[in-house]
């Protein structure tokens, strides 16, 4: 009886999915190239305006790393219309609120505010992308901002260097090899004119996809995107010839050293696709099932059961060109580094040599729909889903369909792609250490 109502519940989960959040919405280009995505959602009087921009860490110059992020900062210096210091406050006092990030593979501006006021978001990205005011004194300023930045989430962070290290082991070729945050050296060499040549470079229509999700009305909006953006000149086409990586034929270990840590960390590290490939999906999957929660299997296993870590995690780090598969541990007590490895490959072997369960798969099911439906669940989180599907993957209706690819993966998937990118000599052993010891016990 309990069988048959688990599932019950897993139909009644995957209709829900399937039926209640399909995204309604409408693409089309301007003459400049800028890409625009509606969505509209009457519901409540709230409008997002958003622009990602096709340009991130692994755009730049080797010699100036760190040039997507600092404009990530940069661009909310002022423009020709909006004075230097206003951008923010604008924002605020007509009830909205605003932010941006940054990848190595795009830049995703945007801004939240009640509908009556979409005109003003609008308006205020056109500004961005047409009269962006990148003089010295803005420079000098966000280049404190973004050191800031870094002394305070990277270099004073525990394990704030992890991914740095696991990325530069990885990737010999690819510009993937550095950091988004970059080198501060670097910017602080960088003249006023490299500057101004990068955002002349990437920051156009035609590098970039307008989302507006909302509350609106469709041709009013239609007719201030055209009035606002469709002047704005459209900039020489971006060609990307990235350097290929050479496989990765026998393991190879590297050590690390944080002086913020007193625990060291032990990381297995894979090379793996591109987040459009279904392998990376299947890659999620298993990262899902290895230690996702407190019953998953690596938490269970070396945390719970043998209590030989104090924690223990499998995560794909999928990005546009390439991905990293990492599994990392650390140590409880006298626990060696080697010991860990040799527990999570048992665990992934696992998966290589059989089925995982039944039960095991419909509980990895019904988590990737959970995932759907939360992403779904906001005005906010959809605008992003559509600028991050129609900008990196190429394909805006993903939004809706990508969950049939994930429904469609099946157990014999999952342990063939463990096969194909799981194995011990594709990968890196990095031992990440407390800096005060050189030595660690193995």
């Amino acid at each position: 009886m309990r069988k048959r109502l688990f599932s019950i519940a897993s139909l009644l989960l995957v209709g829900f999915a399937s039926q209640a959040q399909e995204v309604k919405f409408e693409e089309y280009d301007l003459d400049n190239g800028l890409h625009v995505i509606l969505h509209q959602d009457n519901s409540a009087p709230i409008i997002t305006t958003a622009v990602m921009y096709h340009v991130g860490a692994k755009d730049e110059n080797p010699e100036r790393t760190g040039f997507a992020h600092f404009f990530e900062h940069l661009l909310f210096e002022g423009t020709k219309n909006i004075e230097r210091g206003q951008w923010f406050k604008i924002v605020s006092s007509n009830g909205g609120s605003n932010n941006a990030n940054t990848t190595d593979d795009r830049t995703y501006y945007y801004e939240v505010f009640p509908s009556n006021n979409l005109q003003l978001g609008l308006w205020m990205e056109s500004e961005r992308m047409l009269h962006p005011v990148i003089n010295q004194i803005g420079v000098d300023t966000q280049n404190e901002v973004v050191k800031e930045e870094k002394r305070l989430r990277v270099d004073n962070q525990p394990y704030g260097h992890l991914l740095e290290e696991i990325k530069k082991n990885m990737f010999k070729k690819h510009p993937y090899k550095g950091t988004t945050i970059g080198k501060m050296e670097h910017l602080d060499a960088a003249t006023l004119d490299e500057f101004m040549a990068f955002n002349k470079k990437f920051y156009v229509p035609n590098n970039a996809t307008l989302v507006v999700a909302g509350d609106f009305k469709t041709a009013e909006t239609k007719k201030m995107i055209k009035d606002y953006f469709a002047t704005i000149p459209r900039g020489k086409e971006i060609e990307r010839n990235f350097p290929k990586e050479d496989p990765i034929m026998e393991q190879f270990r590297a050590k690390a050293y944080d002086q913020n840590i007193q625990i060291p960390m032990v990381i297995a590290s894979y090379r793996t696709p591109s987040f459009k490939t279904r392998d990376a999906r299947v890659l999620d999957m298993i990262s899902s099932y290895l230690s996702s929660g407190k019953s998953s299997k690596l938490y269970k296993r070396l945390v719970d059961d043998k209590k030989m870590a104090l924690a223990a995690q499998a995560v794909n780090i999928s990005q546009e060109d390439y991905g990293t598969y990492a599994v990392l541990a650390l140590p409880l007590g006298e626990v060696t580094l080697d010991a860990l490895i040799a527990e999570m490959d048992d665990e992934i072997k696992k998966i290589q040599t059989e089925l995982i369960s039944e039960k095991d798969y419909q509980k990895l099911q019904n988590k990737f729909e959970n995932n759907f439906v939360n992403s779904n669940a906001s005005v906010q989180g959809i605008a992003n889903s559509l600028a991050r599907y129609n900008v990196l993957y190429g394909d805006t209706n993903l939004i809706n369909n990508e969950i049939d690819i994930y429904r469609s993966i099946t157990r014999e998937e999952i342990k063939k792609v463990a096969n194909k990118y799981l194995q011990s000599n594709q990968r890196l052993i990095l031992e990440y250490l407390p800096a005060e010891k050189t030595q660690e016990k193995k």
